[in-house]
Order: C-alpha cells, then sequence, then structure tokens
C-alpha cells in the first residue's frame, strides 16, 4: 500500500499499475493521457508527464505511433517487468504491484502462462509483441516527431527534465534510435527553438517603419516564450545559439534600424536591448509557471499566504509611499505579465525614439 507521503506522481504510477492488475486495463489499451492525469489527480501536468514517462521506463506502458500511450505486454496479460527494478516507493518490483494478488509470479496466473494460438502457431512462433511494436515505432520515426515529442515534453515537465532516454521512451524506441535524427541533446534544444520560432513567423513582407517592425518581432518572441516558457532558459544572451531562426530576428532587427545613421556597436545594442527585454519578461514568466507546478499555487494564492507577514513589514517600517501607492490603488494589485509586457515595450521603444531619431 502506497504511503500517504509518496508523492503524486508515485502515487500515479501505482494506480495505473494497479488497474493493469485488476484487469481494468489490459495489454494494447490506451492509458489516460497527460492531461486526463491532471485533471483527474487535480495534479500539474508536469506531474502526469512524470508518472507517464515513469511508466515507460519501467516497460509499463509504450508509446503507439498515431495511437497514443498503451499497456505493453501481449494482449491479454499483463505487461513484462525487468527482475529487480525497484518501483518509486522503495520495493522490488519483481515482487509484484502493491495491489496485486498476493501469491504467484507477477508474469502470469500462478500455473503458468495463458495459452496463446498466435504464439504457438508456426506462422508467429517466436514473435515478441513488445518488441516488434519498438521496431515499428523505430520505422515510423523521423526528426520532425522527435524535435514535437521533446517540445511537448518540455512544456509539460520543464526543459531540465528534457532527456534523450525520456523521448525515446516516450516514442517507444530505444534511446539510440534517436541519434540517427539528432546529433546530442544540445542539438536537440536548437532544433527545438528553431521548431518553436518557425511556429510564430516574422511576416514575409516587413512593415513600414522601424519602430512597427521592432514591435512586429518583439511579438512573435514573446507568443512564443509565452506558449513555451522553456525557451527563456536556453537563450542565452552572451552565448547565442547556432540557431537560423535566431538569427532571422538579428536580421529583421537589424535591417528595421539600418539607415538612420547609427554606428554598428549601437544598432547591435539596440537589437541585444529589444531581445533581452523580452526574454526578461519571459524568464520570470517561466519562473511563476515551475513555481505554480511545484506548489500547486497561483500567485494570487501565494501572495494572500503572505499576507500577514507582508503587513507585519510594512507597518513596522518607513516605507510611506509604498502603503499610499497600494491604498490608492485599493490594497490590490492585479499583476498580469501581459500588460506589463505591452506597458514595457511602448516604455522602450519611446526611449530608443530618442536614439534612432535623433536627427
Amino acid at each position: 500500500m502506497v504511503e500517504e507521503a509518496a508523492p503524486p506522481y508515485v502515487r500515479i504510477v501505482d494506480d495505473i499499475k494497479r488497474r493493469i492488475a485488476d484487469g481494468e486495463l489490459r495489454a494494447g489499451d490506451r492509458v489516460p493521457s497527460t492531461r486526463q492525469l491532471a485533471r483527474d489527480w487535480d495534479v500539474a501536468l508536469a506531474t502526469a508527464a512524470k508518472a507517464l514517462a515513469r511508466l515507460a521506463q519501467l516497460g509499463v506502458v509504450v508509446a503507439e505511433p498515431r495511437v497514443g500511450t498503451v499497456v505493453a505486454g501481449t494482449p491479454g496479460r499483463s505487461p513484462r517487468r525487468q527482475h529487480g527494478d525497484p518501483d518509486e516507493a522503495g520495493r522490488d518490483a519483481s515482487h509484484g504491484p502493491p495491489h496485486g494478488p498476493p501469491h504467484g509470479p507477477p508474469h502470469g496466473p500462478p500455473h503458468g502462462p495463458a495459452h496463446d494460438p498466435a504464439r504457438d502457431s508456426g506462422r508467429d512462433r517466436g514473435r515478441d509483441p513488445v518488441r516488434d511494436s519498438g521496431r515499428d515505432a523505430a520505422r515510423d520515426l523521423t526528426r520532425d516527431r522527435v524535435v514535437r515529442t521533446a517540445i511537448e515534453m518540455a512544456d509539460a515537465e520543464g526543459l531540465p527534465a528534457l532527456s534523450m532516454r525520456g523521448v525515446a521512451s516516450r516514442l517507444g524506441v530505444a534511446t539510440m534510435s534517436l541519434y540517427r535524427h539528432v546529433g546530442s541533446k544540445d542539438d536537440l534544444v536548437e532544433l527545438m527553438i528553431d521548431q518553436v520560432l518557425g511556429d510564430f513567423p516574422l511576416p514575409a513582407e516587413p512593415p513600414d517603419g522601424w519602430r512597427t517592425r521592432l514591435e512586429v518581432a518583439a511579438r512573435a518572441q514573446w507568443a512564443a516564450y509565452r506558449r513555451h516558457p522553456w525557451m527563456a532558459r536556453v537563450t542565452s544572451l552572451a552565448r547565442p545559439l547556432p540557431s537560423p531562426s535566431l538569427l532571422k530576428h538579428t536580421e529583421w532587427a537589424l535591417a528595421a534600424i539600418d539607415g538612420h545613421g547609427l554606428d554598428p556597436e549601437t544598432m547591435m545594442h539596440v537589437h541585444i536591448l529589444m531581445y533581452t527585454y523580452v526574454q526578461g519578461i519571459a524568464a520570470h514568466f517561466e519562473s511563476e509557471v515551475r513555481a505554480r507546478a511545484t506548489t500547486g499555487l497561483t500567485d494570487d494564492e501565494w501572495m494572500r499566504a503572505q499576507d500577514d507577514q507582508l503587513t507585519a513589514i510594512v507597518t513596522s517600517g518607513p516605507y510611506p509611499t509604498f502603503v499610499d501607492v497600494v491604498a490608492r490603488m485599493g490594497g490590490d494589485f492585479d499583476f498580469d505579465f501581459d500588460r506589463l509586457f505591452e506597458f514595457g515595450l511602448r516604455s522602450l521603444l519611446d526611449g530608443l525614439a530618442g536614439i534612432i531619431e535623433k536627427d
């Protein structure tokens, strides 16, 4: 029995294994999706995704192309498990699921495996459906599928949780199969960036005016960060990625301010300033996404939990202006990342006008 102190993803894993052991889920059946598990268990998407990834690592589920995540193993039988593979609660997986029957081995009925005519026929003798499924998945594998799957995992779990092994498990293939399509995890991340920015393209024909051009690029970047917060951890200012999509944004920004009499260094500074403004807001947005997934609290809920402590600090110190501003807002500041982004973008462009249009 799982202890109450077990992490949520462990309880999800054990519940899926119990349902398989009880026959509620059989080999080949689809298991609940990440979003469905998140709704059913009232957990973050990252928690649900971690549970599915762990089940895949244990060989309990596999990803079927064009189908989804299904219970592994021969239809009608429990999935195979590796001897001695410890599960999340510290038990030895060879002892069977925590809620399974107390007698008999975990790989079939107590008196031996069920009769399967297909496996006994000469035509199918020696076939392993799990292995064959993995081979089919490897044959269907493409670079686009690898990249799209990695993006989905990073969206759900965050970039630190992304690994080549995890992507392979989600796709139902051997880890080495990925290296026929991407050279390394770093290469994969670069491809992910290119794909994401490609989903938020710059216009084929640039609009008139430097200000409008910079504004269009900034909004495209913000939309990409908003949809894929993990990007804020990757696009370093001092160590830029060799990404064609990122270079397109650099070219766009420099072309927008070219011909205004700026020296090359100033042009680069203008571009970098615009880029880091968007990334800076996005980095705080990504931190909020991670905090919400970790704590389960929204920013408003977290602030309410700090009310007493903040009130004690404010009332005990010389902060008259802060107290006055908060009071004039009715005691409630409605923080919104999109409104902050728009305010900052407008202010930044107003400031740059004094440099770009100085003549």
